[in-house]
């Protein structure tokens, strides 16, 4: 029996070893299986013991785990603390009021983000699910197609080109195995694999011939395997358990970092530094200038960036989805919107990916039923992935009872692969003769012929006849055809056949394919065109027809580079080009991995768009992957996001998207970033400059949940369209800047409300008398920092400043005129209003003397008002002359 999800490790590795010595039967009797694979009861059985056939993925948060990311907030954190010293202090109930508060701010704050960020989860979490990669599996004797999470040890399963090997796997039967096993040892080129036993004890398990392991995938060839591991305990499981979690840094993911450490770097030079100057200016220190200092530092913590981040990128998925582009993993969102450069595949995606087979003739361009009886035979015998062209062949279903294919068998197949760029079938007819049948590349196919057949007589295949066939099929090329060389051959029954058989074969003649280019397909690369992305097309077809279609839908198509001057190139040659070339031809795996490396060591951010076996490298290589939902497993698999629909114009609707995700989250790091910056310039002058604290401990905290509360909105914001024109990679030269330039005009306005409270407002007199209505608060006081001039100051300064960092991000989120040429989205709107009522609302209300508030005199208000109206004019300002250098 398969070891059981608890005994890991060593069994498992024994077990595979184990099965690569027995031959296949013992494999099989060893692993309680059969050729005809488990029963569904067993199946079951199984999957209950050994789990999901799944690897370390990055972990899924439930409940508990958001829960405490929320809880262990920093401003949670002191808020807490704050409120446990004032239950501990106080002296009667009265006193007790203000842990109440922080009790309900931390309410207010843990729910918001547990809330925002579990939709951001459970959103993305719906996304993954519409992509799902399965394994033809034998159940109860039938082969059906079941989810890989759903295999278990024991399964029968059926490999062919393009599949994902479902699990660590003994091989039972194989024809012209080929399996790419990159991702486990490095090794580029593909690794032949056979179903007969291997009895080396001296090498390591990923080296045995009849093993093959989650994690790669088939390049060519046909299989039947036996499941030995699956998840967790399979070689891939093992190697992916130590990265859980971990995904390769986007410059987006360094940018947020290097902005988290700036802000903490502010937190750390200024707690301190507040705490020394009150303590050495007024010899207070005590506990309110403690938790003053204490407050500052909070306020300067970025602490709503995670969830700002995970609720655009999620919103940004959905957004997404309903444009038919499914995130697989949501940091790449940022990368699709910065990209510059797309790498795409011709078919399917510039043409229409529904091919009409036109010509069928023998080398005289007669019309040949014998051509397409021949293709049809090979189109419907061979395995694995059918092909447009052969769909296209496999509608003349009147041949299959013309040809009577019941009473033909085949008996063998040399899959495609490649390099050679050909495939045959050996079929047998009824009488017992075989027929060795070929279709290919036509270069590849003639220079295995030695005859050609035309109306029933073979002939001998002379080289002016080659050249004169190259000349046709160059012809049919440049007017867009696709074109397939058929030749056969008699051979003689034995046991099996190889590509050394595929010589001495007789030309029958060529099919003509056309695939027309979309009506779609122009129109849409002139608009990513329009918005900063350059198309470039990386195809394995031949470069005439590449050259047809891509004139016809606006690609510069002048100058081609083929696979064969890729391979000649140095890396540095190769970069010397890349950007003068749009189109390249005859394209190995290979060669497309290459080239998009080029694009990305010239510094371009390059999305590349595939859905073939040869497209997985690029795929993998690429800043952003896209693939196709109909694609080939290991292209799903490789890329970071699927399109429901193969389109450019889908394509381009994403990439705007994508810059609306970044935009957004751009607006909160540039309003918090400037503001802390400007808050420093404040807090450390207040200090310094007045006999008490300029705002309270509390007064801090709650400004701070009133601004984290203006800023939730801001994932549904509107992005003006110029802003998401072009493409906008992280630029921490330009937050540097606009932290310089924006950050110290909250600090002169910040200064003139200190002058109007200290100076007009008389809150320079420690005596200050306060209103009737409220004396009886100050009756007792000696304290400087609770004296009514003191709070008085704290009021006026905490209002200016909720009202001013909340009506500034209008201003900082466009590039245009606020409120005139461009509008926040309504939620964004309502929100601020809201914000700004409750901070004028708050020195008036019950809360008011737990907050240590006081109400504000008449004459406050106009002169707040002229305060407000300068502050935007002048960030206004200086935001357009920062536009015009071209620095925002």
């Amino acid at each position: 029996m398969p070891p059981t999800h608890e005994s890991a490790g060593s069994q498992t590795t024994e077990l595979l070893r184990e099965s690569a010595l027995m031959d296949s039967a013992e494999a099989l009797k060893r692993l309680e299986s059969q050729v005809a694979g488990l029963t569904s009861s067993e199946a079951a059985r199984r999957l209950d013991l050994h789990g999901f056939n799944e690897v370390a993925q990055e972990k899924k948060h439930d409940w508990l785990s958001r829960l405490w990311v929320a809880v262990r907030n920093p401003l949670v954190i002191l808020l807490s603390i704050l409120a446990i010293v004032t239950f501990a202090t106080a002296q009667g109930p009265s006193d007790m009021v203000g842990g109440w508060v922080m009790v309900a701010m931390v309410l207010l704050g843990v729910t918001l983000r547990f809330v925002q960020e579990t939709k951001a989860d459970n959103a993305a979490a719906k996304l993954k699910a519409m992509i799902k990669v399965t394994a033809s599996v034998w159940r109860d004797g039938q082969l059906v197609e079941i989810p890989l999470k759903d295999l278990v040890p024991g399964d029968v399963v059926k490999l062919s080109a393009g599949d994902m090997i479902p699990g660590d796997v003994r091989l039972i039967s194989s024809k012209d195995l080929f399996v790419i096993q990159a991702t486990l040892t490095g090794e580029s080129l593909p690794v032949e694999k056979y179903d007969a036993s291997d009895t080396r004890r001296d090498v390591s398990i990923i080296e045995h011939q009849n093993l093959c392991f989650l994690g790669t995938s088939v390049e060519s060839g046909t299989a039947t395997a036996v499941i030995v591991a699956t998840g967790a305990q399979t070689y891939f499981g093992k190697m992916a358990s130590s990265l859980t979690g971990q995904h390769v840094e986007t410059a987006f993911d360094k940018g947020v970092k290097k902005f988290t450490w700036l802000m903490i770097c502010f937190m750390t030079v200024m707690s301190p530094m507040v705490f020394l100057i009150n303590g050495l200016f007024k010899s207070s220190w005590g506990k309110d200038t403690f938790l003053f200092a204490l407050a500052v530092a909070v306020g300067l913590t970025p602490e709503m960036l995670p969830m700002i981040v995970s609720v655009c990128l999620s919103k940004g998925a959905l957004a997404m989805s309903r444009k038919k582009v499914i995130v697989k993993k949501l940091n790449s969102i940022q990368n699709f919107g910065a990209m510059n450069v797309l790498c795409t595949d011709k078919t399917g995606t510039l043409t229409i990916d529904h091919v009409i087979l036109e010509i069928h003739c023998d080398v005289f361009k007669n019309e040949s039923e014998e051509v397409l009886r021949d293709a049809y035979l090979i189109s419907h015998f061979q395995t694995g992935l059918k092909n447009v062209l052969d769909r296209a062949v496999l509608k003349y279903t009147e041949l299959h009872r013309e040809l009577s294919v019941e009473k033909i068998s085949k008996v063998d197949e040399i899959p495609f692969d490649f390099s050679r760029r050909m495939m045959s079938v050996v079929v047998e007819n009824g009488d017992g003769g075989r027929q060795l049948l070929t279709k290919g590349a036509p270069e590849s196919v003639f220079k295995k012929c030695t005859h050609f057949e035309s109306a029933g007589e073979v002939f001998d295949m002379e080289p002016i006849l080659v050249g004169n066939l190259i000349e046709q099929v160059n012809s049919l090329s440049e007017d867009g055809f696709r074109v397939l060389a058929i030749a056969s051959k008699k051979v003689e029954a034995k046991p099996a056949y190889s590509k050394a058989d595929e010589e001495n074969l007789v030309l029958t003649g060529y099919l003509a394919f056309l695939d027309p280019p979309k009506d779609t397909a122009k129109t849409a690369i002139a608009a990513l065109r329009q918005h900063g992305v350059t198309v470039k097309v990386l195809t394995g077809d031949n470069d005439l027809v590449t050259r047809k279609v891509c004139s016809e839908v606006g690609i510069q198509a002048d100058r081609i580079l083929l696979g064969s001057e890729v391979e000649k190139m140095s890396d540095a040659q190769l970069s010397g080009v890349i950007d003068t070339m749009d189109v390249y031809a005859r394209l190995s795996p290979a060669h497309k991995k290459r080239v998009v490396q080029a694009l990305q060591a010239k510094g371009h951010v390059v999305g590349f768009m595939g859905d073939g076996i040869n497209d997985a490298p690029a795929l993998r290589a690429a800043d952003v992957g896209i693939s196709v939902d109909t694609a080939v497993d290991i292209a799903k698999e490789s890329a970071d996001m699927i399109l429901l629909e193969k389109s450019l114009m889908v394509l381009e609707e994403g990439v705007l998207e994508g810059r609306k995700v970044f935009a957004n989250i751009l607006k909160y790091i540039r309003m918090g970033a400037s503001s802390n910056f400007g808050n420093m310039f404040s807090v450390l002058g207040a200090s310094a400059w007045f006999p008490f604290l300029p705002m309270q401990p509390l007064q801090i905290l709650t400004n701070n949940l009133l601004y984290d509360c203006s800023q939730v909105p801001i994932p549904t914001d509107n992005v003006a369209a110029q802003y998401i024109a072009r493409p906008r990679p992280w630029n921490m030269g330009e937050i540097t800047k606009f932290i310089l330039f924006i950050g110290p005009i909250s600090s002169i306005f910040d200064y003139t409300t200190f002058c109007v409270m200290w100076f007009y407002f008389k809150c320079s007199q420690s005596g200050l008398t306060p209103p009737p209505e409220i004396a009886s608060r100050f009756a007792h006081v000696t304290d400087p920092d609770h004296s009514y001039a003191a709070a008085l100051f704290n009021t006026g300064w905490f209002v200016e400043s909720i009202m001013t960092q909340t009506l500034i991000i209008h201003v900082i989120r466009t590039n245009q005129i606020p409120f005139l040429q461009s509008r926040a989205s309504w939620q964004l709107t309502m929100t601020s209003i809201l914000i700004m009522v409750i901070g004028a609302l708050l020195p008036f209300s019950p809360l008011a003397a737990p907050l240590g508030f006081v109400p504000l005199a008449w004459q406050f208000w106009p002169i707040l008002f002229g305060t407000l109206l300068l502050y935007v004019g002048l960030t206004q300002l200086i935001k357009m002359w920062m536009v015009r250098r071209n620095w925002l």
